[in-house]
């Protein structure tokens, strides 16, 4: 696999030593998490929207409602951004003015196609269900003929692609401001899966799938895999 070459769009301009392009740094941030924040511009308004992905080799998927406006006009070959970002804690300095955050995020840009083979389309439907929690493609009902007709899924292809980072604590360790009495460092945030919830109207008897009960108490801001 090759890293992605920097572009106009990707290349890091503020701070280009946080910058990185490698191929499996990119994976890495996009397989830990499942929220992104999908950008686009429609007759000049700009529009960021939160939506559920899927990873599958150098293809992320999108999907939702057919009806969704989202979905329909970027099926319509206009260009988008998707980002992902994971905070890992707070950075607080001795002024106010070194504060910062620590944090990874992914930026990809391109424009999508709309998946209209169904073969295709239920792989995709399956990457998608198996990022967010694998081994729920097998367990739970897959979608028949009619769902499939009302859901709307896209393929956007990593091929430009870069990501930022912040690690480490606040900048001012060495300033003039290192002399004052002010408390400095690192406020790590790491978010966790909770004791699973099951739904009220849930039948007594059904048990807990084991791929579920394995998430509770793991961290989730790394792969589910």
């Amino acid at each position: 696999m090759s890293d992605f070459t920097p572009t106009e769009r990707t290349q890091v301009k503020r701070l280009p030593k946080r910058g990185k392009y490698e191929r499996e740094t990119v994976f890495a941030i996009l397989d830990a998490g499942f929220v992104c924040h999908v950008g686009f511009i429609v007759d000049g308004q700009p529009y960021v929207i939160p939506t559920n992905y899927g990873r599958s080799g150098d293809t992320v998927y999108l999907h939702g409602s057919a009806a969704s406006r989202m979905l329909r006009t970027l099926s319509e070959g206009v260009p988008m951004s998707v980002t992902v970002t994971h905070v890992d804690g707070l950075v607080l300095a001795r002024s106010v003015f070194e504060h910062a955050v620590n944090y990874r995020s992914a930026m990809i840009f391109g424009t999508p196609r709309l998946v209209t083979d169904r073969d295709e389309k239920l792989a995709g439907l399956r990457s998608l269900t198996e990022h967010i929690a694998p081994g729920q493609w097998d367990y739970a009902r897959r979608p028949n003929k009619k769902e499939l007709a009302k859901t709307s899924l896209l393929a956007l292809s990593l091929d430009e692609a870069s990501v930022k980072i912040r690690t480490g604590p606040p900048d001012d360790g060495d300033s003039p401001d290192a002399a004052l009495e002010v408390w400095a460092g690192v406020l790590p945030l790491a978010a966790a899966w909770q004791a699973p919830d099951p739904d009220p109207v849930l039948p007594a008897g059904i048990p807990l799938p084991p791929h579920i009960a394995a998430l509770a108490g793991r961290p989730a801001s790394i792969p589910r895999t």
